[in-house]
């Protein structure tokens, strides 16, 4: 969805959707994957905040999410940083 800065670490953001076997609207959480200062790779979720009644609808909400506010999920996420 987008590549954001948090701290001087670049972090990919993605959008997953919850698996609903009742199938009660599209329901989603942002993921950010980043790489530590080691090299490794770091994932952080934040839980459902995205509820629509079609995929579409749920994609656009979330691709309307500004930069600021992707980062301050992202802050959300992360240990010491609430």
């Amino acid at each position: 969805m987008a590549t954001i800065a948090h701290e001087g670490q670049l972090w990919e953001t993605y959008l997953e959707f919850e698996d609903d076997p009742r199938k009660i609207g599209f329901r989603g959480r942002f993921r950010f994957d980043g790489a530590g200062s080691d090299g490794a790779t770091r994932s952080t979720t934040t839980t459902v905040i995205i509820i629509e009644d079609s995929y579409e609808e749920a994609l656009a909400k979330a691709r309307h999410m500004d930069q600021r506010a992707l980062v301050a999920l992202l802050r959300s996420t992360l240990p010491g940083d609430g």
